[in-house]
C-alpha cells in the first residue's frame, strides 16, 4: 500500500514473467506495468510515497538486485546487487526516502553488510555489519536499528544504538526458536520507554506469538511480554501504521488464515471477516492506517488482491478484547472488496482438498491435504507431493501442479511431515540433524495411510517434491526402494556435503542448525545423502532443475542423473533454461507441468493427461 492508502503496488506474472504493477486502490482494472530487465520478486513504497523499491531476480536466478523507480515508471535506477552478489531488499527509513539494502557475502567467512541508499543519487552509506544479519526496521529518528541474526530456527534479535555504537540483545537470548518479523514503533502513551519492539517469534515459546519488548532511551531492553497469542494458531504476518497505534495480524489456523486488527492502546482485537479464500499469503497496512490490502487464494482460485476499509472494520460492534490465548471476539464480518483479480483464470473443474490427520511410525501426529479426481472410488494411482523448506507448510492454496495431476486422474496427497511450520516450535525442530531419519520415515507413514484407507493402489504410488522435498523424494527412494512406482525430484539436494560446498555462502551458513555442520557432522551428512546410495534407487525417476540455481546448485541434479545412468537405471532429466531455484516464467511452469504429467501418467499407468499435453523429449 502507498502511505496514504490510495495506490497499490504488486508483483504479478500476467505478462508471462513477474513484473511490478501499480494501480489506484479503488480501481478493479489491470493497472500499469513497470517493466524491469529481470523478473520481479518484491516491491516496497517509500515513506513519502515518492519511490518504489523493487527486488529483482538476476536473470531469473537466486541472486537478487535492488532497483528504485518513481511510481509513474520514471527515474528507474539500479542501486545494488549483481550477477555475482546477492542484495536483499530491506525497509525504507521512516522519514524521507532512504532505503536499506543488505549485501550478502561473496565468500564463506565474509560478513554481511547493511547499507542505506539514496534513491535519487544511488549513493550508499554503511549501516551495520554482522554474520547473517538482516535489518527488520528502524526507529523514526533512525537512531535505533532492529537487527535479526543467527541460523535457521535459532535466530535472535538485537537493537543497535547508532549514536552510542552499542547493541542490546532482545528476548531471552539465546533461546531455541526463530524471530521472523519485527517492527520498531513509538510506545503507547503513558509508558516510560520511548520505543517498543513488536516481534513475531517462537523463541523459547511453544508457538509463534506477538511479543512486545519496551526499548529504553539508551536502547536497553525492558521486560518482554506476550502482546497477542492464540492456543489454536501461530502468528505469521504483522504490519503496523506509522504511529504504532494499529497492528495487522494474520494467524495460521491449521493451514487457513484469520486476520485481525489490534488497537495497541486498548488491546482490542477486531477480526476481518468475509475473506474470499482460505489463505492470506500477503498483507499490507497503509502507513496512515486507513486501508489494508490482503493477498488471498484458495485451491480453486489463484491469488487475488482485496482491499479493506479499516474504519468499517473498527466500527463493527464487538465484545471487547480477546482473552489471552483465546479466540477473537465475535464481530460483524466486513467483506473485503476486490482490487484486481488474475486475468488468467484456470479452466475446467478444480478440486477442493480435504484435510487428513494420522499418526507416523513413532506416534507423532501428521496431517496432509488430499486431492481426489472427481468420481474416484477406491484405490488408484496416487502421488505424494513433499513441500520444500523443510520449514514450509502445505496449505489449501491454489496449486496448478496438484490440479493438473488430479485432472490427469492421479490422486494427490500433500502431507506436512515433521519439520513443517505452522504446528508449533517442537514440530518444526523435530527433524533437525539426527531427526532427519524420522522425517524420511514419515514418508513411508504417508504411504501406509493412503493404502490402509483404500485411497491408493500400493503398486501405483509416486513420490515427488521440490527443493527439500526433492531431497526427501530421493531419500525415500533410497530408503524404501520397493514402495514407489516412480519419483520426481525437482531441484532437490542429492549430496548434502556437495550442497554445503557449492551453495551460496549465506545459505550454507544458515543451514547448519537444520541439517548439521559439514565438518563436525560430516559422517551424518554423508549417511543422509542419497547420492552415495544411488544404487538402491530402482523406480523410474524424473529430475528437474533450474540452470541458474545457486541455492541448490544444478550439480546436485547432474550428479544423481550421472550416477543412475552409469547404473543403467531409468532416469530422465529436464533442465529449465534461465531459471533459478524458483521457476518464475509461465512458460517454464507450463513445461514442468506437461513433463511431469506425461511422466507420471506413463509410469503410474493412467493414460494420457487430459489437459496438460505431452511433455518434451528429455535429456
Amino acid at each position: 500500500m502507498s502511505p496514504d492508502g490510495r495506490q497499490v503496488a504488486w508483483v504479478g506474472d500476467r505478462n508471462g514473467s513477474p513484473q511490478v504493477w501499480v494501480q489506484d486502490a479503488e480501481d478493479s482494472g489491470t493497472g500499469r506495468v513497470v517493466e524491469f530487465p529481470h523478473p520481479a520478486v518484491a516491491v516496497h513504497w517509500s515513506a513519502d510515497g515518492q519511490w518504489l523499491a523493487c527486488a529483482l531476480a538476476t536473470d531469473g536466478g537466486v541472486r537478487q538486485q535492488v532497483w528504485v523507480v518513481r511510481p509513474d515508471g520514471t527515474h528507474r535506477r539500479h542501486v545494488a546487487g549483481s550477477a555475482d552478489r546477492h542484495a536483499a531488499l530491506g525497509p525504507w527509513t521512516r522519514a524521507g526516502h532512504r532505503l536499506v539494502v543488505t549485501l550478502a557475502p561473496v565468500a564463506a567467512g565474509e560478513p554481511t553488510q547493511a547499507v542505506v541508499v539514496d534513491p535519487a543519487t544511488g549513493e550508499t552509506g554503511p549501516l551495520a555489519e554482522g554474520a547473517l544479519i538482516s535489518v527488520l526496521d528502524l526507529s523514526a529518528d533512525e537512531r535505533f536499528l532492529l537487527l535479526r541474526d543467527g541460523t535457521r530456527g535459532a535466530q535472535f534479535c538485537v537493537v543497535v544504538d547508532r549514536v552510542a555504537d552499542r547493541d542490546h540483545p532482545l528476548l531471552a537470548y539465546p533461546a531455541t526458536g526463530s524471530t521472523d518479523v519485527g517492527l520498531l514503533r513509538r510506545s503507547p502513551a503513558g509508558q516510560e520507554q520511548p520505543h517498543i519492539a513488536y516481534l513475531v517469534t517462537d523463541a523459547g515459546l511453544p508457538r509463534r506469538v506477538l511479543l512486545a519488548q519496551p526499548i529504553g532511551p539508551d536502547g536497553r531492553r525492558g521486560a518482554a511480554g506476550v502482546f497477542a497469542e492464540r492456543e489454536d494458531a501461530e502468528l505469521e504476518q504483522l504490519d503496523s501504521d506509522e504511529d504504532g497505534r494499529l497492528l495487522l495480524l494474520v494467524w495460521n489456523v491449521a493451514g487457513a488464515s484469520e486476520v485481525e486488527l489490534l488497537d495497541t492502546a486498548t488491546r482490542r482485537r477486531v477480526p476481518v471477516g468475509g475473506l474470499p479464500g482460505p489463505v492470506v499469503t500477503g498483507s499490507a497496512l497503509s502507513r496512515d492506517g486507513s486501508r489494508l490490502v490482503l493477498c488471498v487464494e484458495g485451491p480453486e482460485r489463484p491469488r487475488e488482491l482485496w482491499r479493506v476499509d479499516v474504519a468499517a472494520v473498527l466500527s463493527a460492534p464487538g465484545d471487547g478484547p480477546a482473552g489471552a490465548g483465546g479466540a477473537p471476539p465475535a464481530q460483524r464480518a466486513v467483506r473485503p472488496a476486490p482490487v484486481t483479480v488474475s486475468t488468467l483464470p484456470p479452466s475446467g473443474d478444480l478440486v477442493h482438498p480435504t484435510l487428513h490427520r494420522f499418526s507416523s511410525h513413532d506416534g507423532l501426529e501428521l496431517s496432509g491435504w488430499l486431492y481426489r479426481p472427481p468420481g474416484a472410488h477406491g484405490p488408484g494411482p496416487a502421488m505424494l507431493s513433499l513441500h520444500g523448506g523443510p520449514e514450509a507448510q502445505e496449505r489449501p492454496v491454489f496449486s496448478a501442479q496438484h490440479q493438473a495431476m488430479v485432472t490427469a486422474g492421479i490422486t494427490v496427497f500433500a502431507p506436512n511431515v515433521r519439520g513443517s511450520s505452522g504446528f508449533g516450535r517442537a514440530f518444526v525442530h523435530a527433524d533437525d540433524r539426527l531427526g532427519r531419519w524420522d522425517a524420511i520415515a514419515d514418508v513411508r507413514s504417508c504411504v501406509e495411510y493412503l493404502t490402509g484407507h483404500g485411497l491408493a493402489d500400493p503398486d501405483r504410488i509416486a513420490v515427488t517434491g521440490r527443493s527439500y522435498g526433492g531431497y526427501l523424494t530421493l531419500a525415500a527412494l533410497v530408503a524404501f526402494p520397493r514402495t514407489f512406482a516412480a519419483g520426481v525430484d525437482i531441484c532437490g539436494m542429492s549430496d548434502l556435503l556437495h550442497f554445503y560446498r557449492e551453495s551460496e555462502p549465506w545459505i550454507a551458513a544458515a543451514a547448519v542448525s537444520k541439517y548439521g555442520d559439514p565438518v563436525a557432522d560430516r559422517d551424518l551428512l554423508r549417511s543422509l545423502s542419497p547420492l552415495p546410495r544411488a544404487h538402491r534407487i530402482t523406480a523410474p525417476l524424473l529430475v528437474v532443475h533450474g540452470e541458474l540455481d545457486t541455492n541448490v546448485p544444478v550439480g546436485e541434479a547432474h550428479r544423481i542423473v550421472a550416477a543412475l545412468r552409469a547404473l543403467d537405471r531409468p532416469v530422465s532429466y529436464l533442465e529449465l533454461a534461465g531459471e533459478g531455484h524458483e521457476y518464475r516464467r509461465a512458460s517454464s511452469q507450463l513445461l514442468l507441468l506437461q513433463t511431469m504429467a506425461a511422466f507420471l501418467t506413463r509410469h503410474l499407468r493412467v493414460g494420457p493427461p487430459a489437459r496438460c499435453g505431452d511433455g518434451p523429449a528429455l535429456g
